[in-house]
């Protein structure tokens, strides 16, 4: 009978280690073979390994936006293409909100996010794009002022919900949704100040607004309120209103509540 040598079949003709010997022999206790897995581990896969590089990009974020003006989340589909009735409108609706004195955050790519971009520029105030990294992802758009890479989408999402006056939202997919019901379930439960939510094309989303009113509000999952969390525009100038008008409210109410702590001082 032939007898193979392992060894020849290893890469290179590495040769196993006296523990590797003894595993491939089945004459390692259980003991030996924790030690053997211990000694070529590889602790850099770990999670807690991940964390300087979540820590890199949360303060680089924090740092590039730390001065932005009042600021305008606007999300939708990478997909939209410059003459699309949702692309112009994304380009006037970021024009309007610059114009009255807003910053636009998008995701930094084609689509919804260049048009918001390129209306935030025209509009004359700070465009800035959060772009996540994907193996087929686009470069970011060419209309930023200020470009943010991330590798870690709920890093990203955090800067969209810190430096967000209000969330404008054009059709798209399953990362628009995601990015949408973050927004939701964060002033739902009051883990962030309440903010204007605002669906652009009511046609596209009223199979969305018929579910959660008929669905979901009528089975007692969420509460009245939380259904009216979601707005519906189908006009750019519109959902400029409602944005000054909450920030207004807004600022005002801040107002009230510091002049109110300086007087019981």
């Amino acid at each position: 009978m032939l007898k193979i040598n392992s060894n020849q079949h290893r890469p290179n003709g590495q040769q196993l280690t006296h523990y590797g010997q003894m595993r491939e022999q089945g004459l390692m206790t259980e003991e030996e073979h924790d030690l053997e897995r211990a000694l070529h581990f590889d602790f850099t896969v770990t999670d807690p390994w991940h964390v300087p590089g979540i820590m890199s990009e949360l303060v680089e974020g924090f740092d590039k936006l730390a001065h932005l003006p009042p600021s305008v989340v606007i999300l939708g589909s990478s997909r939209a293409k410059p003459g699309d009735a949702a692309y112009l409108a994304a380009v006037e609706t970021a024009c309007l909100l610059a114009q009255a004195g807003f910053g636009i955050i998008t995701g930094g790519g084609p689509g919804i996010m260049e048009a918001a971009n390129k209306g935030a520029q025209e509009g004359g105030n700070t465009s800035v794009g959060c772009n996540i990294e994907l193996p087929l992802e686009e470069r970011p758009n060419p209309y930023l002022d200020i470009s943010l890479g991330f590798r870690y989408f709920f890093v990203r999402k955090t800067m969209f919900i810190k430096y967000a006056e209000a969330f404008v939202i054009f059709p798209g997919g399953f990362g628009t949704m995601d990015e949408l019901f973050e927004a939701l379930v964060l002033i739902q439960t009051g883990k962030v100040r309440h903010s204007p939510v605002i669906l652009y094309d009511s046609r596209y989303w009223a199979g969305l607004i018929t579910w959660v009113r008929e669905t979901m509000l009528a089975s007692d999952k969420i509460q009245p309120e939380d259904a009216g969390l979601l707005l519906l525009s189908d006009d750019p100038q519109e959902m400029c209103s409602i944005v000054i008008e909450a920030y207004q409210a807004s600022s005002c109410h801040a107002h009230a509540m510091n002049h109110r702590e300086q007087l019981l001082r």
